[in-house]
């Protein structure tokens, strides 16, 4: 029987308390945290990310941030042999790595070792495919991607242009479907997976008490600067939670008041649809947090017990 290193998730949903959680873990068990969050890879997104605070990055070495401007191609493929070449790494030097996020495609495309098809960004390909959108509606590309790929149309959302583009652009590359390509192999790891719950409208106090917290730290500022450095609304960083929601103030056509709480709705949305991706997750581990402040917290890292 071979015995495989073992990794250790932190999941769970916006606000729930993983970044605390995983620094705790790590600084009693001699950890490592690997992000898994779509929007920290970003440089100057700091505050609408939740990005860890200086202080928590400094408590405990974190990989996989502040990895790309917010105009970057970044692909799931690349994210994906950055945190194994960061695992291995981390178990090389005899540390422990913590996988820890709320990206539902980054943390299944390590944990169920998926196989993502090596197509590069076609800048020409993906410029065309849009203009047909911008012409014919997202639909007309969502029923064309049903027409070539049903497999992968039927897991795409009719309205998410990006995953559409990218699953046509595969298509049209390789002259393969992308479900196709999209297989799966067991990661090289014995994985645990804990998935960090709370009540769900406590859940949404928090949420909202982040987002109050990310407007009292300057969170339009950073958005307007971002804007004001060329980065356009259209990009995946900008158009994420905590971003796009500020458009309407920022461009005088919504009260801060109405921004915020669209902001808070979508946070509230964002967090249902995140369950969906953690029920599918390899050997989860319920853990449900009470609003009892950090005493919990460290009664449950105490009781961890690490496996090698």
């Amino acid at each position: 029987m071979i015995n495989l290193p073992t990794l250790t998730a932190i999941i769970g949903p916006t606000a729930v308390g993983k970044t605390a959680f995983a620094v705790a873990l790590a600084q009693r068990i001699g950890g490592e945290i690997i992000s898994a969050d779509s929007r920290q890879i970003y440089r100057g997104m700091e505050i609408g990310t939740a990005k860890p605070t200086p202080a928590e990055q400094a408590a405990v070495p974190h990989h996989l941030i502040d990895l790309c401007d917010p105009d970057a191609d970044f692909s799931l493929a690349m994210y994906q042999d950055l945190a194994m070449a960061a695992i291995a790494d981390v178990h090389a030097r005899g540390r422990v790595p913590l996988l820890v996020g709320g990206t539902g495609q980054y943390l299944a495309a390590v944990l169920e070792g998926w196989q993502i098809p090596r197509v590069p960004p076609h800048p020409d390909i993906r410029a065309d495919l849009e203009r047909q959108a911008a012409e014919r509606g997202t639909a007309a590309l969502h029923a064309w991607l049903a027409a070539v790929d049903p497999a992968a149309a039927q897991q795409i959302a009719a309205t998410n242009l990006r995953r559409i583009v990218r699953a046509l652009e595969v298509y049209l590359v390789s002259g393969q479907p992308i479900s196709a390509q999209q297989t799966r192999q067991p990661p090289p790891y014995t994985i645990r997976t804990l998935w960090l719950q709370r009540e769900r409208e406590e859940l949404y106090r928090r949420a909202d008490a982040r987002v109050d917290a990310m407007l009292s730290a300057g969170l339009v500022e950073e958005v307007a600067h971002l804007r004001a450095q060329g980065y356009g609304w259209e990009l995946p960083a900008m158009s994420s939670l905590g971003y796009i929601q500020l458009r309407p103030y920022l461009e005088g056509e919504a009260s801060l008041a109405a921004c915020v709480e669209r902001l808070k709705f979508d946070t509230h949305n964002f967090i249902r649809r995140q369950g969906a991706w953690f029920r599918r997750l390899p050997q989860v581990e319920p853990i449900m947090l009470e609003d009892e402040g950090p005493a919990q917290r460290d009664r449950l890292v105490a009781s961890f017990t690490p496996t090698h």
